[in-house]
């Protein structure tokens, strides 16, 4: 029996697993010791949902539910509404003992269409095997009931269990629910037609009807008929509701896997998704190492996962396309005496499903990184580029500009591989006076970065990465050099992702799957971010200013402190007149031409039509809103004012 320090070290255990489980809608099972799965779960987002369970204080019944796991496993999928399903379908395979059990053997409802000359179309919760249609499941019985009813209104199919000879329609074809095929009111090949467009509204193939349904809406509403377009509001959610494509239960009776993986360097993931008898009966994660290529791991995966214990259905989906002659089909035929077919998916469920397994095996791979480190990239780096320490500090610069306006420059600081925010920083840079020379940009970031190390006598980095070609990592060494800097220095070349290093004729070029040359282009798209994220901040706040330099009484250093102050052109529409007199001290009335002048700018670079007026605006603040939207439109265009 488990002691209570035990039981603390799992519970610690699973809770520090749960604040890194994925972000996505999907089911999560809890097993115990022995690897049994005793509760199944959904979730709209899995990381919150099992949180849940390890924060506040928790009844009986979930504490002892907690008290018997020892592991969780999470399957991500598409939507809330797949977590539902595919819940539903492991409950019922599984039994866990803390779910509920289903002994009734209900399930969701489906839509049955016969297979008669003039078939029948209703609800149910049982499928038979006699060539009949179905459609769903629906886990929204309102949405489907209300569903049923929009088919009923638009196509008159028959009500009547079984189809009799009759001398007189009933009811039903009297009141137009009803085409009357029992006494040949309606032709076959009419009434076929009636079938496909209520299959098209089953499959999603809605548009048009969401349209009418629609407009139908707004003319009644406009006609104050408010109850007859509540109806059609209700019938376009149930429309909208039950769009969506199962892609963990369909009724495909064919025996089929979805093999996806994703890698990062060394590291795989390989995820199978099985489906049987029309649903999907679990997830499997295999982690392998590997530094074959794609396509020979691939094969590899296949040939070690499929055995006498657990041999390959007729059909296996995936997303490479293998050649004619591939021998793996042959070793396949010789295992098991028949030759399964592999293939790229053809439609989009199948195509649905790759996308989950993949989703899934990512996820798998992230969380892999996590737990082993960066340490393996870095000793990587080190030895590529022969650097003559281990890289544990890692600083990247970047250059932004448009047009030679706001040209800044980003460093980014890494530590093990980790972004260190901290320590991240910018330079507006001063000395190009409008030109455009990124090299020119380099040598200021860098002469100004490093000048400061030292003369504060702060550690320098191990290395230093310039988000560019030859030109630029040259531009950077010169001024280490001139500053006796002897600090290792690599470019990362955007087209080819190649690295370069001071003075090189040639680059060096590392595989794609390179764990040192991924963590490269994590610093390089991070020193992008950073510096593009400060140029559009700059070139928004010089966008914000002719806008208000336009109302009158208020000049450039106004403008300027209205800006720090409130942030946006926005901050300032949405401000108590109090605060903005404060500010630049002025009166209520040039405060109020401020907020409308802002108004006015906003709303154009919005795109809407029309301007704000208010009954106290004088004749002053109304030529202030028509400068300010002038200023707008010259900032645009590019021009200035005559």
């Amino acid at each position: 029996m488990m002691n209570r320090s035990q039981n603390m070290d799992h519970y610690t255990r699973l809770k520090s697993f749960v604040k890194e489980a994925p972000l996505e809608p999907g089911v999560y099972l809890m097993k115990d010791e022995t690897g049994t799965i005793i509760y199944v779960g959904k979730a709209k987002v899995l990381r919150n949902r099992l949180t849940s369970y390890f924060s506040g204080d928790k009844d009986v019944k979930t504490r002892t539910l907690l008290a018997h796991v020892r592991s969780i496993e999470t399957i991500i999928v598409s939507s809330e509404y797949e977590a539902l399903l595919l819940e539903n379908t492991l409950i019922k395979q599984h039994s866990p003992r803390y779910n509920i059990n289903l002994k009734d053997g209900k399930t969701y409802p489906v839509v049955r269409i016969t297979n008669e000359d003039f078939p029948r179309l209703f609800r149910t919760r049982y499928i038979v095997q006699d060539g009949s249609r179905y459609f769903g499941p629906f886990p929204n019985v309102q949405a489907l009931d209300t569903m049923l009813y929009l088919i009923e209104t638009l196509f008159p199919l028959r009500k009547c269990k079984v189809l009799r000879p009759r001398t007189a329609p009933c009811m039903y074809y009297h009141i137009g629910r009803c085409s009357a095929p029992c006494v040949q009111k309606i032709s076959k090949e009419a009434y076929q037609e009636h079938i496909e467009r209520a299959i098209e509204l089953l499959t999603g193939k809605t548009e048009i009807l969401l349209k009418k349904l629609t407009q139908e809406m707004e003319n009644e509403a406009a006609q104050l008929h408010f109850e007859k377009a509540a109806q059609l509001r209700d019938a376009i959610r149930s429309i909208q509701q039950l769009n969506a494509t199962s892609t963990v239960v369909d009724f495909d009776e064919q025996s089929r896997d979805y093999i996806a993986w994703a890698e990062s360097g060394i590291l795989s993931t390989f995820t199978v998704f099985s489906m049987r008898g029309g649903k999907m009966t679990g997830r499997e994660l295999y982690r392998t190492r590997s530094a074959a290529d794609e396509t020979e791991s691939l094969m590899q995966f296949i040939l070690s996962y499929y055995s006498p214990d657990r041999p390959p259905p007729p059909l296996i989906y995936i997303k490479l396309k293998l050649a004619a002659d591939d021998t793996i089909l042959q070793v396949l035929n010789e295992r098991f005496g028949y030759t399964p077919t592999i293939r790229i998916p053809d439609e989009k469920r199948h195509e649905a499903v790759l996308a989950m397994a993949y989703q899934n095996a990512k996820e798998d791979v992230l969380k892999r990184q996590k737990e082993r480190g960066m340490g393996p990239a870095l000793e990587e780096l080190q030895r590529v580029l022969a650097l003559p320490q281990y890289p544990e500090r890692i600083e990247g610069f970047d250059i932004a500009q448009l047009g030679g306006k706001h040209t800044v420059a980003s460093l980014i600081s890494f530590i093990n591989g980790i972004p260190d925010k901290k320590n991240y920083r910018y330079f507006k840079i001063r000395s190009l006076e409008g030109a455009i020379d990124d090299f020119g940009a380099i040598r200021e970031a860098i002469s100004r970065r490093y000048s400061r190390l030292l003369a504060e006598g702060a550690e320098l980095p191990d290395l230093i990465l310039i988000d560019g070609g030859i030109g630029q990592v040259n531009a950077a060494r010169g001024v280490l050099d001139a500053l006796n800097v002897a600090v290792p220095l690599v470019g990362l070349a955007k087209k080819e992702e190649e690295l370069w290093l001071p003075e090189a004729k040639d680059p060096i070029r590392l595989d794609q799957r390179s764990e040192a040359l991924k963590v490269l282009q994590h610093i390089r798209d991070e020193t992008h971010r950073f510096a593009t994220g400060l140029n559009q901040k700059l070139r928004s706040k010089d966008l914000a200013l002719p806008s208000l330099e336009g109302v009158p009484g208020i000049g450039s250093r106004r403008a300027a402190q209205l800006i720090r102050h409130f942030g946006s052109l926005k901050g300032i529409a949405e401000a108590d007149l109090a605060e903005i007199m404060q500010i630049i001290r002025c009166s209520e009335s040039v405060a109020q031409a401020v907020q409308q002048a802002a108004r006015v700018a906003e709303d154009k670079k919005a795109g809407k039509a029309g301007r704000f007026s208010y009954p106290e605006t004088s004749g002053k603040m109304d030529l202030a809103a028509n400068l300010a939207a002038e200023a707008a439109e010259w900032q645009e265009k590019g021009d200035k004012p005559e």
